[in-house]
């Protein structure tokens, strides 16, 4: 989700470690007019501020007006980014949260997460873990052959278990480094939601699970519930038939194998 001027100026100010006090030293605004710009009721910065923040911050005006992720090149030439056709068209559809991808991909271990991801794709160590595998299988050869060991030995099965398959291998090396940048990424974030609209949709839906929370009824009953929450629809206005529908659809919902959890006393669907 982008961020609002607000935070934008918020974050560059604390980036570079400033106070309201001293900030207003550095570009000869007000105090009073900067902490305005960075309030919630924020509504207008004039263009002389705008300019004057912008210049001392090394970014554009356009983003700081939320016009643009970029902070400073305004021009980039897509020919010098290397992108193909494709990721351009992604990038410009609107489908993905190019802020969010922006995160991922800056982010001090996303190298690493790519060169893993290389490692693999490319088969650049297959060779390496093939010859491991080799290795252990001659010490297991020599042992059984050597000490007949039984069904049951540990040591056999312990030279068996420690075979390494490349895919897994890989897979748990990469869900480790998107792991570690994920939490990074969430803890920026943390305390960013205040600023999300009360009737947003992220926000009518926590409101909703809030109160079928304090709902002890059955699972379909929360289902329900929750369907006409979310729908604006008034449970006590449908007719008898199409409340009956209503359950033989909800009763074929994969969410009835999850429960809410309930707190308070039960209420009515109504």
């Amino acid at each position: 989700m982008a961020l609002t001027i607000q935070e934008r100026l918020k974050d560059l100010r604390v980036e570079h470690g400033l106070t309201l006090e001293q900030l207003a030293e550095e570009v000869n605004l007000s105090k009073s007019a900067l902490g305005s710009y960075e309030a919630d009721d924020f509504k207008d910065i004039s263009h002389y501020a705008l300019i004057k923040l912008a210049k001392f911050y090394a970014v554009t005006a356009d983003y700081l007006l939320g016009l643009t992720e970029t902070r400073s090149h305004s021009n980039a030439d897509f020919a010098e980014l290397r992108l193909s056709d494709k990721m351009i068209d992604l990038l410009k559809s609107g489908r993905i949260d190019t802020a969010l991808l922006c995160e991922l991909a800056t982010h001090k271990d996303f190298v690493k997460l790519l060169a893993d991801i290389e490692i693999y794709v490319n088969g650049i160590a297959a060779s390496q873990i093939q010859n491991l595998n080799t290795w252990v299988d001659v010490v297991r050869a020599e042992i059984m052959d050597k000490y007949q060991p039984g069904e049951h030995d540990k040591t056999a099965h312990l030279l068996n278990a420690i075979h390494i398959q490349e895919g897994e291998y890989f897979s748990q090396r990469v869900h480790n480094d998107i792991d570690c940048i994920m939490e990074d990424i969430k803890e920026v974030h943390r305390g960013r939601n205040e600023s999300v609209s009360e009737n947003s949709a992220a926000a009518e839906l926590k409101k909703s699970l809030d109160e079928i929370a304090d709902f002890k009824g059955s699972r379909l009953e929360q289902l329900i519930m929750l369907f006409c929450k979310q729908t604006k629809l008034k449970y006590s206005r449908l007719t008898e038939e199409e409340k009956q529908w209503l359950t033989r659809i909800a009763q074929k919902s994969e969410l009835l194998k999850t429960s809410i959890p309930q707190r308070g006393k039960k209420k009515s669907l109504d």
